[in-house]
């Protein structure tokens, strides 16, 4: 069973982790929601240059989390959890062009950027955790 991840819970029962207990999953799958509605008002474009763009690199990294996740070897799960930072990285860059481009406001500026901001260090927790919890 080193293969699985778990966690205890309550009355020393054993309860296997699932994906939406991870916070870095959970952060980038409300982000990329909230991308998501903040590029649908856009003109048409918008969304089709950048929109399209900035929607597809959020959505990678929720994704890139999830199929991590559901890797059986502790190499393939790290791999796709690093995808998963690479598509931060590309995120906060699109960002920053839809601010520049006037696209966002600021405070949905603001937001998009303080959750992108979050989420290499909770993507490195579950490195860690990973490396730690899995044999192979």
């Amino acid at each position: 069973m080193a293969q699985l991840f778990y966690c205890s819970i309550a009355k020393n029962k054993m309860k296997y982790l699932q994906l939406n207990d991870l916070e870095a999953y959970k952060t980038a799958f409300n982000l990329s929601n909230y991308v998501w509605d903040c590029v649908s008002k856009w003109d048409h474009f918008s969304k089709t240059t950048i929109g399209r763009q900035f929607t597809e690199a959020v959505d990678s990294v929720s994704a890139n989390i999830a199929e991590g996740f559901g890797r059986f070897g502790k190499r393939d799960k790290i791999n796709f959890y690093r995808y998963s930072f690479g598509s931060v990285k590309e995120s906060l860059d699109w960002n920053e062009k839809a601010k520049i481009r006037k696209l966002l406001t600021n405070d949905e500026y603001d937001h998009i950027f303080q959750e992108l901001d979050k989420l290499p260090l909770l993507i490195n927790q579950l490195i860690k955790y990973t490396n730690l919890k899995l044999e192979k």
